[in-house]
This record gives structure tokens, sequence and C-alpha cells, in this order.
């Protein structure tokens, strides 16, 4: 076991709503409580069957009573007989007639034909031979009539215990199916969860490697000034270098933040301020880099440190294809419209880039049309992502005479509130 994973379940299983808690419960308890209810509606019929049978219910007696009243009527009919004999058969068989109790289910009996017990029983009282005849046909007859309540009632247990059987059979099939679904339901609970967590573990990951191609280039500058601080000369060096390094540690600060990784690079939280394009882009003048901007400010709306860093990654990418110099220019709106947004273009006089393939090339991870230049290709998926989170966005397009341009459109920002975070 992973130490602390218990302390994590238990904590996981705390912020589930209490309904949620139940539903899950009940659902799981689901199966038994079919099955219960299936069973109880199965053994009904099974159940009545018995009760309607009754406590001591049997044959024996009317199977008795025939045979001492047959008995008898033999006896009479042996002139070798004692006569003492003959009246204890007889008293024998009227002892059984005086004790009805023993003859279980009597009216049920008596219900299957026209023999009735008191009938044997006058019959036999009368001592006559035709009386004792007719008693003996009676009493045959009345075990004929349990006989078949008999057989009725056998039919009728052997039916409710069909429909028991198959009521068992419906039961197992019914839970065994809600138990399938029920796994087939914590399956893809457990799958959709494991996507999430895929989902945020990419998510994570593709934060962090934004977050360390973006980190590269301030660390770059301020070893660089570090190292060109060591061999200034003058106070003016020192002092221009030192502004050097503080922009620099000013940069790493708003980039590695790990408590806004999603909102610097995966979601874009935006801290808007106005902000003159013109001052954004001349600090990024120098080397190979060419930067021309209007006279009069050009004021918008923007994150200023997003927008630095579309700028930092279209120059980076323009130098590392191109040999020759790279061309950064602010624009006002071709048609001076009130509250139309400036562009900010970044042109290199390298080889192009193909129609077909600039679309490509805004994807995570993709690289230049040589893919030999060393880098990880995200440099134009997060340019763009930061130009369409301030309403605008970037395109490439064949710069005139040849090479590249990046066109950097702004919209218009949503509000932010530049106290979060």
């Amino acid at each position: 076991m992973i130490p602390g994973s218990g302390g994590q379940t238990a904590a996981k299983l705390h912020r589930v709503p209490p309904g949620v808690r139940l539903r899950e419960a009940l659902l799981a308890a689901l199966p038994a409580l079919v099955t219960v209810a299936l069973l109880l509606v199965a053994t009904q019929p099974a159940h009545q069957s018995l009760l309607a049978r009754g406590d001591g219910w049997s044959l024996y007696a009317y199977q008795g009573l025939a045979q001492d009243v047959q008995q008898y009527q033999v006896a009479r009919l042996d002139p070798a007989l004692d006569p003492a004999e003959r009246r204890d058969i007889r008293d024998r068989a009227l002892s059984s007639l005086h004790t009805p109790a023993q003859f279980a289910e009597l009216k049920a009996v008596e219900g299957q034909g026209d023999a009735r017990l008191a009938e044997v029983r006058a019959l036999l009282e009368r001592d006559t031979p035709a009386s004792v005849a007719a008693a003996a046909r009676q009493a045959v007859q009345l075990n004929a009539q349990a006989e078949n309540l008999a057989n009725a009632r056998g039919q009728a247990y052997l039916e409710a215990f069909n429909q028991m059987r198959r009521a068992l059979l419906l039961t197992a099939l019914a839970t065994g199916v809600l138990s399938m679904l029920l796994i087939w339901r914590a399956l893809l609970l457990w799958r959709s969860e494991r996507e999430r967590r895929a989902l945020r573990e990419a998510r994570q990951r593709e934060a962090l490697s934004l977050a360390s191609h973006e980190l590269r280039r301030p660390l770059q500058a301020l070893l660089l000034a570090s190292d060109l601080l060591r061999r200034a000369e003058t106070p003016e060096q020192r002092q221009h270098l030192l502004g050097m390094v503080e922009d620099s540690a000013l940069q790493l600060a708003s980039r590695a933040d790990l408590s806004r990784l999603d909102d610097l690079y995966l979601d874009v939280t935006l801290r808007v301020a106005p902000t003159d394009l013109r001052r954004l882009a001349e600090r990024l003048a120098g080397g190979r880099v060419q930067v021309r901007v209007p006279a009069p400010p050009v004021v918008w709306p923007v994150d200023p440190g997003r927008v630095r860093q579309i700028l930092e990654n279209l120059i980076e990418n323009a130098l590392k294809y191109s040999a020759g110099p790279v061309e950064v220019a602010v624009e006002r709106a071709a048609a001076p419209v009130p509250g139309a947004p400036p562009q900010i273009t970044v042109r290199d006089h390298g080889p192009g880039i193909p129609a077909e393939q600039r679309t490509r090339l805004f994807l995570p991870f993709e690289r230049g049309p040589q893919g030999l230049t060393p880098g990880q290709g995200l440099g134009l998926s997060l340019a763009r992502r930061y130009a369409r989170a301030h309403g605008g966005d970037v395109t490439l397009e064949d710069a005139p005479g040849g090479g590249t341009l990046a066109r950097v459109t702004l919209g218009q920002p949503p509000l932010i509130d530049e106290r979060r975070g």
C-alpha cells in the first residue's frame, strides 16, 4: 500500500456529497433487494398450497374406513363367523365414524362427489344387508373422493413448485443482468475517472513544458547579463546590465508561478492594463532585430507580460529560420476608426513557409519546415493561444519580396480583475 493512501481515500470519500453516497449505496444494495423481492414472489404460490392442505391431512382414515365397512359386509355373509366377532368388526367400523375429527379436510373431500360420511354412519347403524352394502359403496366412493382431492392437491403442489423453479431462474437471470449492468457502470466510471486523470496529467505536462519553454529566454538573458556585469567598466554599463538583470528576474517571476501554471499557459487568465505597445516592442530591439514604431503612443488594453511572450516567440522563430534581419513593426489600423485594434508584425527574410504547412505549425510540438533546428515546437502554439485570449489571433503569410510575415492582431480582451492572483 502507498503510504498515506488510506488517508487520501478517506478524504476523497469525505468530499463526496451525502446524496451521491446514498445513491451509490442503494445501487450497491439493489441486486440483493431485487433478489429478496423476487424470491418472496416466487415462493408465495407454494406457500399458499402448503397452507391449503391443512394440518394432519391424510388418506389413511378414508382408506381405513372403506376397509372396515367392507370387512363387516364380508363378515355378515360368513355364517361360520362367531356373532361376537361380527359385532366387534361392526363396532370397530362404527367407532371410526363416531370420531369425525380424524377425517381431515372432510368438507373438501365431500365436495369432490356425492358420498357423505354421515350417510355411511346412518347406513351402517341400520345394520341390514342392503344398508351395509350401501354403506360399503359410500365408503369406497368417499375414499375415491379423498384420492381425487389428494391428486388435485398434488397437481397444485407440482404447478406451484414449477412456478417457483421458473421464478428462481428468472431471479438468477435478473440478478445476474443487474449485477452485470452495475459492474459495467462501475467500469465506465473507472474508465472515465482514468481518462480525466490522464487529461489532468497531460495538461500538467503541457503546462510544465510551456513553462520550461518560456523560462529559457529570461534565464539565458540573466546569465548573459550577469556574465557581462563582471566585465563592465563604466557605471553606465553596470546600470544598463543591472536593468537587464532586474527585467529578467521579473520575467522569471511572472512565468514561473507554480500556483498559476494553468492560468499562465492553459486556460490563460489575463491581467489587462492599458499599455503602450511601442515600449513593449522597443525592449526587444538589438542584434538582428530591428523595431519600427509610430511616433504617437499606441495604447491598448493588454496583458503586457503575455504580449511580450508573443513577440519573443515570433522573433525567436524568425531568427532561427532566417539569416537576415528580423523586422518588428507596431502598426495602427489601416483606416483610423475609433476603437480599431492595432497590429504588430514580425518579418524575416528567410525561405518562407508553404501555405499548406502554416496551419500545422500552430499545433503543439510541431517544428519548422526543415525540422532540423533545435526546439520543442511550442512557440507558435503559445503565441496564438495568448493572442486569441486577447480576442485576436496570430497568422502567417508571405512577406512582400520574400520571407515570412507573422501578423499579431489584438482584439478586445475580456475584462479581468487585475487584483486576482
